[in-house]
């Protein structure tokens, strides 16, 4: 799961044959608070639908071919659902996720998570270089922060120039 900027949040590794429902059952408790949930077919579930509206979600998510009662959505609020695949495409540029090296699911998940952290780094340091050039009080703070957390350049190429 993805927030709206495209950053992991919850990650949630099953075997290869479990169905998307399983997954979903998982992660439901630690959905953080939304407005809407953008899924795929595979979560088009009653209970899914009904257990999101308890929690206040709005779900769009399309319903299966196989429905005998179609299920509206918001077709252009489903075009986003292109966030969570880019998600994945930035998470298998790293090899070792992409052709799955390690064989303990553990481990495995490790390296994801590894991966996962970089990518949000990555989208801080760019956040941050973006706010330095448009904001530099903002990029005064920005700078304190980053520093703090151990990452020195990413404001200092603004303040040079």
């Amino acid at each position: 799961m993805c927030d709206g900027d495209g950053k992991p949040l919850i990650l949630l590794l099953t075997e290869g044959q479990v169905s998307d429902y399983r997954g979903a059952r998982a992660m439901l408790a630690a959905l953080p608070q939304a407005d809407t949930l953008i899924a795929d077919r595979g979560y088009d579930s009653d209970w899914f639908r009904e257990a999101l509206d308890d929690k206040g979600i709005q779900p769009c998510i399309p319903g299966r071919k196989n429905r005998k009662t179609p299920i509206a959505y918001d077709t252009d609020l489903y075009k986003q659902r292109n966030l969570i695949e880019r998600m994945f495409g930035k998470l298998k540029d790293w090899r070792r996720i992409a052709m799955r090296y390690d064989r303990c699911a553990h481990t495995y998940m490790s390296a994801i998570c590894i991966a996962a952290t970089a990518i949000f780094w990555l989208w801080v340091l760019s956040l941050g270089r973006r706010v330095c050039r448009a904001q530099p009080v903002a990029a005064a703070f920005l700078g304190a922060l980053l520093d703090d957390c151990g990452a020195l350049y990413a404001c200092r190429i603004a303040a040079a120039g």
